[in-house]
Formats: C-alpha cells, sequence, structure tokens
C-alpha cells in the first residue's frame, strides 16, 4: 500500500516536472513577432511591411533580392553626408543661410554674363531642357541627396536591423531639419526663383512636394526603435513638419500652388495630406484625399485615362507617370485615414484606374507613346502600374509580369509605394 502511494506521489512529481520543462521550453512568442513593429507611415503600409519583414526571415526569395537592392543602395549613402541649407556659397534673396534656395529647371540665360550682368540676364524658358546651373549654387542638389538617403537608410535598417544605416539616417535628417546652426526653415519662399525676374514662385513648392513624403515615411520607421533616433528627435521633427504645413495652408505661395490644375495641385495634395497624417490631424488628411477626387480626377485624367495638361509637355511620358506618382501615392494615404481615392469614378468615367490603364501599352513594351517625350523611359510607369495591381485592376495585374525592371533592381516587396523612377528634378 505504502509502495503503491509512493509510485503515485513520484509519478505526479515526474509528470510536473515535465509540463514545467515543455513550458519553459516553448517560446513567449512567435520568432518573427521579434525586432521593429509596423510603422505608422503616412504613405506605405507599415502592417505590409512588418509583413515583409517576416517573409524575409523565412527566406521569401523575392523579399531577399529586393533587400538586397535595397542595401545595396544604403551602402553607398553611408560615407556620404550630411548636408547642410546653410552650406550654399550665397544666400536666398532674404539674405537667410537658413532659407531654402533654388532655381527654376527650364529657365535660361540669353545674354553672356558680365559685371554689369552677372546672370546673363533676361532669362527664357526652354520646357524640358534642364539648365545645368540649377545643379550649383543653390540647395536643389543637397535635398534631394537628404530626401534619398534618409528613406533608403531607414528603410535598409528596418529590414536589416544594421545599426549603422539608422544612425546615418538620423544624422542627416538632424543636420539639415533639427540642428540649430544648420537647420532649414520650414518655409520655401525661394524655390525656383528666377534670376532678375522672382524671388522664389510657388510652383518651386513641387521641389518638397514631389519628395518630401518619402522623409516623413522614413521618420515613421525610426521611429519603430531605431538606434540613435530619440524622443527629443522625433517630437522636433514632428514640430518642424507643422511649421511646414501651417506655412503651406497659410502662405500666398501655398494658396497658389493649391490651385494648380496640373501636377502641381497634385503634388501640393499629396505633401498636405501626409504632413497632416504625420502631425496627428486626421480630419485635414481626409478632407484633403477626399477633395483630391472632383477637385483633381474630375479636372486632370479625361475619360479615356490621358491627362491632357501632362500631354502638352515635352515629355509627356514622364509627367504622365510623374502625376500618377502623386495620385497613387495620395490613395496610400487615404487607405489610412478611411478614403478610397481607387473607387472613385468621375461624371464621365474620370478614375485613376482608367490613367493608368492608358500607359499600359507603352509600359509593357507592346505599343509606343504616341505622345511628345524627349527621353523615353519604360520603367518609369513600373510603380504605378504595380500600385493599380495592388488595388485590385486586372489589366494591372496582367501587366505586372511585362513591366522593365528599373534601374537598380525592384524595391516594390519592401516598400510597397510608388515613387519617381526616371531622373529628373524639378
Amino acid at each position: 500500500m505504502v509502495g503503491r502511494f509512493h509510485r503515485r506521489v513520484l509519478f505526479i512529481l515526474v509528470l510536473a516536472l515535465q509540463v514545467t520543462l515543455v513550458g519553459a521550453a516553448a517560446p513567449t512568442a512567435p520568432a518573427e513577432a521579434a525586432g521593429p513593429g509596423a510603422p505608422a507611415t503616412s504613405v506605405l503600409d507599415g502592417t505590409r511591411m512588418r509583413q515583409a519583414l517576416n517573409l524575409l526571415r523565412r527566406g521569401d526569395p523575392e523579399v531577399r533580392q529586393a533587400v538586397a537592392n535595397l542595401t545595396r543602395r544604403a551602402d553607398g549613402w553611408l560615407d556620404q553626408g550630411p548636408w547642410t541649407v546653410t552650406d550654399k556659397p550665397r544666400p536666398a534673396p532674404s539674405g537667410d543661410v537658413h532659407d531654402y534656395l533654388s532655381q527654376a529647371p527650364y529657365w535660361w540665360p540669353t545674354q553672356t554674363p558680365t559685371a554689369d550682368n552677372p546672370w546673363g540676364c533676361p532669362y527664357v524658358q526652354r520646357d524640358g531642357q534642364r539648365n545645368p546651373e540649377v545643379d550649383s549654387g543653390t540647395d536643389r542638389q543637397d535635398v534631394e541627396k537628404v530626401f534619398r538617403s534618409t528613406y533608403t537608410l531607414a528603410l535598409a535598417w528596418y529590414y536589416t536591423g544594421r545599426p549603422e544605416y539608422a544612425r546615418k539616417a538620423g544624422q542627416v535628417l538632424r543636420t539639415w531639419f533639427l540642428d540649430p546652426a544648420t537647420r532649414m526653415n520650414p518655409r520655401l519662399d525661394h524655390a525656383q526663383f528666377i534670376p532678375c525676374k522672382y524671388d522664389g514662385r510657388a510652383i518651386g513648392i513641387i521641389d518638397f512636394s514631389q519628395s518630401y513624403t518619402s522623409v516623413i515615411d522614413a521618420v515613421a520607421i525610426l521611429e519603430t526603435g531605431a538606434p540613435g533616433w530619440t524622443r527629443l528627435d522625433a517630437t522636433a521633427m514632428r514640430r518642424w513638419n507643422g511649421d511646414l504645413l501651417s506655412w503651406l495652408t497659410n502662405s500666398e505661395f501655398g494658396r497658389e500652388e493649391a490651385a494648380a490644375t496640373n501636377n502641381h495641385g497634385t503634388f501640393y495634395d499629396l505633401l498636405v495630406a501626409a504632413l497632416a497624417s504625420s502631425v496627428g490631424d486626421r480630419q485635414l488628411a481626409r478632407a484633403t484625399v477626399r477633395e483630391s477626387a472632383t477637385k483633381r480626377i474630375n479636372d486632370q485624367i479625361s475619360a479615356d485615362g490621358s491627362q491632357p495638361q501632362e500631354l502638352e509637355r515635352t515629355r509627356s511620358w514622364h509627367y504622365s507617370t510623374f502625376d500618377l506618382v502623386a495620385y497613387t501615392r495620395l490613395a496610400a494615404i487615404g487607405r489610412h485615414v478611411g478614403v478610397d481615392l481607387w473607387a472613385h469614378r468621375g461624371p464621365e468615367g474620370q478614375s485613376l484606374f482608367n490613367a493608368v490603364r492608358y500607359l499600359l501599352p507603352a509600359a509593357t513594351g507592346s505599343a509606343d507613346w504616341p505622345h511628345p517625350e524627349t527621353d523615353f523611359h519604360r520603367y518609369a510607369a513600373v510603380d504605378v502600374v504595380r500600385a493599380a495591381a495592388d488595388a485590385g485592376d486586372s489589366a494591372a495585374k496582367k501587366a505586372v509580369p511585362l513591366l522593365e525592371t528599373p534601374p537598380g533592381g525592384d524595391l516594390w516587396p519592401v516598400r510597397p509605394a510608388a515613387e519617381q523612377l526616371d531622373s529628373i528634378v524639378g
């Protein structure tokens, strides 16, 4: 009787020990749950980024290749910069070196510069022909490097965890936007000036509206726990973004750009919506996306999907794809704030889907682009087609395998939002 009791007690103790050991060995969470969470991005889909990170850890070949493409680009930024708005050879017309300055890209001097006429004025416009002097003496080239480097480095950190990427991105951001000695004033009063004609122009806002939304997402990515990026940094960037948003919505230049009826207006809406989202003003972000349906799509896109104002340009293919980059990124913001821009149908059938379908013959190489274009790049349409495919368009889905790979490789699996893929600034 005693032996049986002892054996029963021993059996219970052994069973309890086994349960304890199994419980101790079991992971508290799946291995793929480690690392940064889904970033609260304004344009990119943070949830999809988190899913891509999980796929990367499982060895998904498509994601692994995209990360390899991404890190090659990120490695190229590690020994560059940081850049500062105060480093130009002469200040903006305001006299403040902290004011951003850029020069109108398609305006050229008509005279040989002299002591009495150092600029060679007057200037005349040559649409689509970029004046090389705009790339020196202003902040235009440096700010583009700030935009591209911080976005690439933040993404590379997110997928690899390599701290040098995050620290470099933080250094670039702090130097350009935050450090008192080198920061840029959050305004664009002297963007795309024309020598001897204008000290700045409203259309210069596109210097930021076409690319700064990538910086907004880069900051959101760093906020998931990047080394070297602090709460103070995040708070200061949010304040800078709020100040820029206030300037955009209240200044004369901002109001003028908001009234633009071509790609400038679309990109203005994109920047306002993204800034509003980044500072927590979801109401403004939602209203901006919603109003763009009738204010932009109905007027800018024809029933057949063409964009008449962009087709008038000497670079009609570039500007048609360029405008759709703004639209598809705006639609991505809409997804975050409860507005489905892809679902909009104008009174004559105008829609983003039709606009993308208009590009498909040239994008897939099945037909020539039938409009003026001085420098055609088929790959310029890749991201907007991918965006339409992701949004559910069957024609775009069928076109994806036929698209040309962009220079530097495909990044869509790790940053599923349209970017301007052909290199033209202005």
